[in-house]
């Protein structure tokens, strides 16, 4: 019994801290460009399978793709879970959140392990990249 409290306890307290209201450190709320992006690119960069790479790990509302992951959550909603800033900070370096995740960093260039020399120093989606995707995920409301 004390062990099923103690997992209620841990993935309520998991869920308040991915899903909740947002901690200064669990958001980024200043756009890294000072514009908006464009939710149309940020759609084509989510599922697009050599640049996003999204669909490898997440679902969503994109009956047209196939072959969707399913080791993370389901994108779809994801405007209504998160803030903007919150989107931000997952895309950006989602281990400021939860360090054991498996999400890579799209745009932190410092402090990573096995990155090939072509790709050293630099992030994997340029800033208007990345707010181009948050533009797109916080459309996703249902």
């Amino acid at each position: 019994m004390r062990f099923a409290a103690a997992v209620v306890a841990a993935c309520c307290a998991v869920g308040t801290a991915s899903g909740g209201v947002a901690r200064a450190q669990d958001s980024l709320s200043t756009s890294l460009t000072g514009a908006k992006g464009d939710p149309a690119r940020g759609r084509a960069i989510v599922t697009n399978r050599q640049l996003g790479l999204c669909l490898l790990c997440h679902s969503g509302p994109f009956p047209e793709e196939r072959f969707q992951g399913n080791l993370a959550p389901d994108l779809a909603g994801t405007g209504k879970r998160w803030s903007e800033g919150e989107l931000r900070l997952r895309i950006v370096d989602s281990s400021r959140i939860n360090p054991a995740t498996i999400m890579p960093a799209y745009h932190r260039t410092d402090g990573l392990a096995r990155v090939a020399p072509a790709w050293r120093g630099k992030p994997v989606l340029s800033a208007e990249q990345i707010e181009d995707v948050v533009a797109f995920l916080t459309t996703l409301k249902d």
